[in-house]
């Protein structure tokens, strides 16, 4: 707090902290929005150098010592900061919960149940500013650490490793943590599943660990992150990496309940996690929120951030942070466009260091995966489909398609033909997604059918097959994609993709993209034809007949405003055998006229918009 008279700090430091005990309500409500791993812990104390400091400063005082209490210090006028207060406390067995949840389901309780998190305490308290005198004391090193032992990390965060069972680092890590840990900003390109999650999540741990943050210091860093799945996993290993910290971590995302992710933000959440739509919304508008001592901003996914709508948000998140000079900023990105190098050129610190680990590979996808492809005439695209699901039942796939209503529709259909699966889409209730996502992950086999909403950034352990059902929009898509398997160092995994005989010029372009695939064969025979049965019950019922045709006519509109209208031209369709492999014996009436602002959408970024979504000013949202 800046100007503050010596009465007023006088009060602050007398009052005394009230712990509340927690009711069972209050317990079981308590989500991990806002969490700290070790509540009870006695506060650290202050460094040397701000100890001599106070010092010198009751030299000059000559105020009298209240009874009872211990001597105040009177800040000195041309202090803008107070430094923090060092409260130090009991040990205590009870632990402080979170009271006043809103009535409304919040998303984090879903989370809450899957794993156990500590809860923050519930003290008043007044907002302190760091010292500025005070950095993290990080060492470079010399050589490249290969192992996490070499880095010189807080005892925590290494046992938090160690328990994560990681003991080497993979390329980003053993390049990037090191000068991040040394205070450089960096701006980073990796393939996706190389591990810089860890290599930005380790660094900013370890910063509010050496700054001694605490909840009534505000947030100190910024993760943003393009979708909310991407964002909950992340969360997700915040929490284990901070699992021996006593620093609160948090997420907000869109979806969610917002006056409770209001109220825990006003008691201060050390390590944010946010999606850039709410994060604004919450920088705007949330009294309380205090980001003034924001350290480092962390931009994951940046291009896809992007790419979906979120341009402008950035900018102006970028702004009201403080400013660059001032923080650490760390910028990943797949994919270097014109519109990133914009946002690097806003938010990162002139010099960033340039991290690459892609360049010395000769293809763009990792080497444990086995990637192939089919051609399949349009008609048989779903009983091909069908039969390759039956024939892994207890393998652990995720299944591509273009479009929400397609998911929906084929997932109701293998559901009610007793083959089970699970849906994620946009189009989905953020409760819905949250219990899919943790579904799958948790899951030994299974399938997963879902839009590009789970192409980028999501780690889902064991997956052995992704089927791209429907081609992707581009090369970066498809590896995107594949990207979901196969993670990891010397991880194994499958891909699939379905071809039209009108589609296989896609070839040529995965080729100029180093994309290693090779046709694999499914002899006819082995089909399980259930045509005339798929026919026959799309004919008697009302639901799956009018989820058919919504899926008929959104897949037609996503392969019209295709990018690669070279390759994937809708006038070359089949439209009687497009809809057998919907359960048509003839095609539907459908309407499949591009809107206007789909039309503007294509001549603008030549791209289509998924999973997370912006507001919808210019941008569109498939059906």
């Amino acid at each position: 707090m800046s100007n503050t008279t010596e009465p007023q700090v006088e009060k602050s430091k007398k009052r005394k902290r009230k712990r509340t005990k927690p009711t069972d309500a209050a317990a079981e409500s308590a989500v991990p929005l806002l969490a700290t791993n070790a509540p009870d812990a006695p506060e650290p104390p202050v460094t040397k150098k701000l100890q001599e400091k106070s010092k010198k400063r009751r030299k000059t005082s000559h105020e009298s010592e209240d009874e009872g209490e211990s001597e105040t210090e009177k800040p000195p006028k041309d202090m803008n900061t107070l430094e923090p207060e060092t409260v130090e406390e009991k040990p205590s067995d009870d632990e402080d919960g979170v009271d006043g949840e809103d009535a409304e389901p919040d998303l984090e309780e879903t989370i809450n149940d899957k794993t156990a998190i500590g809860t923050m305490e519930t003290t008043s308290r007044e907002t302190t500013d760091l010292p500025t005198d005070v950095a993290p004391s990080l060492p470079g090193t010399d050589t490249t650490p290969q192992n996490f032992s070499e880095l010189n990390l807080s005892e925590k965060t290494t046992k938090a490793i160690q328990e994560m069972g990681f003991t080497s680092m993979t390329e980003i890590q053993r390049r990037g943590i090191p000068p991040l840990l040394a205070g450089r900003d960096v701006l980073g390109a990796a393939k996706t599943g190389s591990g810089k999650t860890l290599a930005f999540l380790i660094p900013a741990v370890e910063m509010l660990h050496a700054l001694r943050f605490k909840p009534r210091n505000g947030t100190g860093v910024i993760v943003v992150s393009p979708t909310r799945e991407l964002a909950l996993q992340i969360f997700g290993v915040a929490r284990d990496l901070m699992k021996f910290h006593t620093q609160t971590f948090g997420i907000v995302i869109g979806g969610a309940n917002r006056s409770a992710e209001a109220e825990k933000l006003s008691k201060g959440v050390n390590l944010l996690i946010a999606t850039p739509g709410r994060l604004l919304d919450h920088l705007q508008n949330t009294k309380g929120f205090v980001y003034k001592n924001v350290k480092a901003l962390v931009i994951d996914e940046a291009d896809r951030i992007l790419e979906v709508g979120f341009e402008d948000e950035m900018r102006q998140i970028v702004k009201i942070l403080p400013d660059r000079d001032s923080r650490q900023t760390m910028l990943f990105s797949a994919t270097q466009t014109t519109k990133v190098e914009d946002l690097a050129r806003i938010s990162l610190r002139p010099g960033p260091l340039y991290i690459n680990v892609d360049h010395k590979s000769e293809a763009s996808t990792v080497s444990g995966l086995e990637q192939g492809y089919v051609i399949v005439p349009p008609e048989t695209r779903f009983l091909l489909l069908f039969s390759f699901l039956k024939r892994n039942l207890k393998k652990k796939i995720i299944v591509f398609m273009s479009s929400c209503n397609c998911v929906k529709y084929h997932c109701e259909l293998l559901n009610y033909i007793d083959l089970p699966v699970l849906e994620l889409h946009g189009n989905l209730k953020q409760q819905k997604r949250t219990n899919t996502f943790f579904e799958f992950i948790n899951a030994s086999h299974g399938t997963l059918i879902c839009t590009d909403v789970a192409a980028r950034g999501l780690d889902i352990p064991s997956v052995d097959w992704i089927v791209q059902f429907d081609p992707p929009d581009d090369p970066r898509d498809y590896i995107h994609r594949v990207g979901r398997t196969a993670r990891g160092s010397n991880a194994k995994g499958r891909s699939l993709m379905f071809l039209q005989p009108n589609e296989v010029g896609f070839l040529s372009q995965l080729k100029e993209a180093r994309v290693p695939v090779v046709e694999f064969d499914f002899p006819t025979k082995k089909l399980v034809n259930i045509q005339s049965q798929l026919e026959k019950l799309i004919g008697q019922n009302y639901y799956l007949n009018k989820s058919a045709k919504d899926g008929y006519r959104s897949y037609l509109q996503a392969y019209a405003s295709h990018s690669l209208r070279s390759v994937f031209d809708v006038n070359k369709l089949d439209l009687v055998k497009v809809a057998k492999s919907f359960g048509f014996a003839s095609p539907p009436r459908v309407d499949i006229q591009l809107g206007a602002s789909m039309r503007d959408k294509k001549q603008n970024t030549g791209r289509r918009s998924y999973g997370s979504q912006p507001k919808q000013k210019n941008g569109f949202r498939r059906k």
